[in-house]
């Protein structure tokens, strides 16, 4: 019964932290792995979860988006489908003793590229310059591969490939990124579902959770102050990445 209480939390507060600033896998997840799901199955039960928020997020921003300059929707969207799911077929052919040891150096990196994602974005956007059109297409395909490997922190990374693909609207990228979460999500879960890594009784209440997050976020997230809501993310984070680097 507490287990089903956790998970339930964790999966609303997930998405209620998506929906204002991200990092809701830094509560999903180890509230998986906390109730005795193994870490792929953790992992991909967990993106399951929060897959339903970057469908609402996408529809939210159906007129205020757009893809980066000189690539069409179908090329964008075919990157992301296809780094979506090679970063799935890597992810459920890795052993869990395997992905255990790296869990903590991927949490590491979404927390760092959380917390140092306003310098960085702002960075990227005020430059006014894109990198070669070969470089950004690779930029893009490595960020959805990781996406379908691993989800956490992934809306921050590819805010930052899309500014350097050359989108300089911090809005319309912010579309196209849930756009990309979206499809690059659903195509990892559909091959979670064919290897059969998802734990589906725990899955979908907390998708229903996480809708609810989500739209308490839509709400508190004109209320609450960001800087307060970072701060929160940047801490869970840290603080995951910490138990995790002393469990390996």
């Amino acid at each position: 019964m507490m287990d089903s209480v956790l998970l339930l939390v964790a999966a609303l507060a997930g998405g209620l932290l998506n929906a204002i600033a991200g990092g809701g896998s830094f509560l999903t997840f180890p509230a998986l792995v906390y109730v005795g799901v193994p870490p792929v199955a953790a992992n991909a039960t967990g993106t399951l979860a929060l897959l339903p928020g970057y469908l609402s997020a996408t529809y939210a921003f159906r007129n205020h988006m757009a893809p980066p300059p000189g690539m069409s929707w179908l090329g964008v969207l075919g990157i992301s489908a296809l780094g979506g799911g090679l970063g799935a077929a890597l992810l459920v052919i890795t052993p869990d003793a395997g992905f255990q040891r790296i869990v903590p150096w991927l949490l590491l990196v979404a927390t760092v590229a959380f917390a140092a994602s306003d310098w960085l974005l702002g960075r990227i956007y005020r430059a006014g310059r894109a990198v070669p059109a070969v470089v950004a297409r690779a930029v893009l395909f490595g960020v959805t591969l990781y996406g379908g490997y691993f989800n956490g922190g992934v809306g921050i990374l590819l805010l930052a490939a899309l500014g350097l693909v050359g989108m300089r609207d911090m809005g319309m990228a912010n579309g196209a990124k849930n756009l990309v979460s979206f499809v690059l999500t659903l195509i990892a879960v559909i091959l979670y579902a064919r290897a059969d890594v998802l734990v589906w009784p725990l899955a979908l209440p907390m998708m229903l959770a996480g809708i609810v997050g989500g739209l308490l976020g839509g709400i508190l997230g004109r209320r609450l102050p960001r800087r307060l809501v970072r701060a929160v993310v940047i801490l869970t984070g840290a603080i995951m990445t910490v138990v995790f680097f002393l469990k390996v």
